[in-house]
């Protein structure tokens, strides 16, 4: 799996622009990917986004910054070689539709398939063969499965704020290891306990 996660200036992928992408190959952890860039010319900027991401206007339009094609053209050439490129994280098509927007407004070839693996299905499922009932936000009547609560439930704290797209990625491929095989993945969260593997040790 290819684990994405990115950054933007804002929630639509046709009116804003990707301001940073971190990926990793799970077959391959150590080999990972950062980069950042400035908004496309005429891209919108949310406020809101900003502080989730913690890019200031000035670093977002920052015109030393690679431009969002370049970042997006490396993005790609980087994963070329990969043996299995699903996307995959948290929300996958949020990132996968970021990525495939902006490679159409530079013309470059997109050749991801459709199909992603959403850390959200797998925990939820994973609650439900565990024969628990996974979260529910009452108010809105939907799952209450960010990211945080998957990473609690996985047995890791929350992600830091600032979010940071290599941070996130990093974060995304550990849960759907420890959910997919119930191992550890990253040296970064190698402290953290899998809660449901302790737990049943100490029955034993």
């Amino acid at each position: 799996m290819l684990v994405v996660d990115i950054e933007s200036s804002g929630m639509s992928p046709e009116r804003d622009s990707i301001l940073s992408i971190g990926a990793l190959d799970s077959e391959n952890p150590e080999h990972r990917f950062y980069g950042e860039c400035r908004i496309w010319d005429g891209a919108h900027i949310n406020d809101e986004s900003l502080e989730v991401n913690g890019f200031t206007h000035q670093e977002a339009t920052d015109p030393s910054k690679k431009s969002e094609a370049e970042l997006v053209r490396e993005f790609l050439e980087w994963s070329q070689h990969l043996n299995d490129r699903t996307l995959a994280g948290q929300n996958p098509s949020f990132d996968r539709d970021f990525l495939r927007a902006a490679a159409g407004r530079d013309h470059l070839l997109w050749d991801f398939a459709h199909r992603t693996i959403d850390t959200h299905t797998l925990c939820y499922m994973h609650i439900v063969n565990q024969g628990n009932q996974p979260p529910l936000d009452i108010q809105h009547r939907r799952s209450s499965l960010d990211l945080d609560a998957i990473l609690n439930y996985c047995g890791i704290p929350d992600e830091p704020m600032p979010h940071n797209a290599l941070t996130g990625a990093l974060s995304h491929a550990e849960v759907i290891s420890r959910l997919l095989y119930g191992k550890k993945l990253l040296p970064e969260f190698d402290q953290f306990a899998i809660p449901w593997i302790t737990n049943s040790s100490h029955d034993t």
